[in-house]
């Protein structure tokens, strides 16, 4: 099964601890390769990875990562890496055919989230997003958080902004062609987020949503989640 992982951005906000995101360790292992490795243990085996922000150096290391552990990565580049990062998956379109699992290169997760995900009967021409309905889940940062209002099986609404929701976008999605499709619409309509084309999706009702059952996700995006995520490594939860 195929896996998109976009990281493409800058990363600003955890500058300090290296100028690559993608490459900072946790654990003494960089965090796409946790990301990769914990996707592999799911399920997944065909990578194809969208970088930008000094892709030549990221792009290096995981040509060293696939040689060392036998996994398929392909590359895809992002020239322009600063526009929101509905651009990183669209960048695909060419590249990747059937369905796929998008996630980001930040994202940390238990392993058996993608196992129940693949296990799942998903419709075609629908895009189903991975959902964390614990609002008060104590590793979320609600400052940044996308925010989901959806019912058990749809989505209503999507965005960092919305104050009625009742779920977290955890950043795993199980995508068909039709994302492809929501993405040049919602660019068109000015939005080039994913969150653009999920809104998108909802509205045509080919938007779904997947509990993740409580299970661990962490968005290593800052400092303080950078901390989180070293206490969880260090447990061997991620």
């Amino acid at each position: 099964m195929k896996c998109l992982i976009a990281a493409a951005g800058q990363g600003t906000r955890l500058r300090e601890k290296g100028e690559s995101k993608p490459l900072i360790e946790l654990g003494g292992v960089p965090i796409i390769e946790r990301v990769i490795l914990n996707a592999r243990a799911g399920g997944l085996d065909d990578f194809y990875v969208v970088t930008g922000y000094r892709g030549t150096k990221v792009r290096d290391f995981l040509d060293e990562l696939s040689e060392r552990e036998n996994i398929s990565i392909t590359h895809i580049i992002n020239e322009e890496w600063q526009r929101p990062n509905g651009l990183s998956v669209s960048c695909a379109k060419d590249v990747i055919e059937g369905p796929f699992v998008l996630t980001m290169c930040d994202h940390l997760f238990d392993p058996e989230i993608i196992k129940d995900l693949l296990s799942h009967d998903h419709e075609e021409g629908t895009v189903t997003l991975c959902v964390d309905y614990n609002i008060e889940n104590p590793v979320v940062d609600l400052e940044d958080v996308t925010r989901v209002n959806c019912t058990k099986n749809e989505i209503n609404n999507i965005g960092k902004i919305i104050r009625d929701y009742n779920a977290f976008d955890t950043g795993i999605f199980y995508c068909t062609s039709a994302m492809f499709a929501a993405l040049e619409q919602s660019a068109k309509e000015g939005d080039e987020s994913i969150s653009g084309a999920m809104n998108v999706l909802g509205a045509k009702d080919k938007a779904r949503t997947f509990d993740v059952k409580g299970r661990l996700w962490l968005d290593v995006d800052d400092p303080m989640a950078f901390g989180k995520a070293i206490v969880y490594v260090d447990q061997g939860k991620l």
